[in-house]
């Protein structure tokens, strides 16, 4: 069964965007600038191809993941190229009550129920599946029990007043700690399971 890895950068007070929405309290806040050191870029590197489906929010979508990592395909050169390339080249859902038609390439709109699509993809042929998106996409998720793995890049900056990718849980969730690894950089790797889907402990590296 393949899994849903969810793949979000957090502040150290545990939200995942501040007020305004901004990443500017990121160490890496997406930019050209990679400011991750060499040991987390392999570590996202490996996270990137272990998968061969990214799931997306709408909102997402439009302000402009697939145009952001086309453009790092076009120099080799770059260390991100590593991942923007697989990223690009990957099937991608974009799930959405608006949008009637996909104006990106390899992505397909899903405006059914999440939960019976993401149920049908897990017992699909591959490798796994990743998730980006904002809090409120990640929580709906998180809610319907649909979030196989946590991958949470805790980043060193308080926010003080943000969006949570919690805020929709109306009941516990429980999970067990994989791997919680620092990195030179200040940023601190949380990996993290559901409680009824153990895959084991890591107790250094995430």
């Amino acid at each position: 069964m393949r899994k849903v890895k969810l793949v979000m950068q957090i502040s150290v007070d545990g939200f995942s965007a501040d007020a305004e929405g901004t990443p500017n309290w990121m160490v890496w806040p997406w930019s050209d600038d990679w400011k991750w050191d060499n040991r987390l870029r392999q570590y996202y590197i490996d996270l990137t191809t272990s998968s061969d489906c990214i799931l997306l929010s709408r909102k997402m979508a439009e302000e402009g993941f697939h145009s952001h990592w086309e453009k790092l395909t076009q120099n080799p050169a770059d260390p991100q190229y590593a991942f923007a390339k697989p990223i690009t080249e990957m099937r991608k859902l974009v799930f959405t009550k608006t949008l009637n038609e996909s104006v990106w390439k390899n992505t397909e709109l899903v405006k059914g129920d999440s939960k019976n699509e993401i149920d049908r993809l897990k017992s699909e042929m591959g490798k796994d599946i990743l998730v980006y998106g904002g809090p409120t996409f990640a929580s709906s998720l998180i809610k319907d029990g649909l979030i196989d793995e946590f991958h949470l890049f805790v980043n060193p900056t308080a926010v003080g007043v943000g969006r949570s990718m919690f805020k929709d849980i109306d009941s516990k969730v429980e999970l067990n700690l994989m791997g919680a690894t620092p990195y030179d950089c200040g940023v601190v790797v949380l990996k993290y399971s559901r409680k009824n889907d153990c895959g084991g402990s890591l107790p250094s590296e995430a």
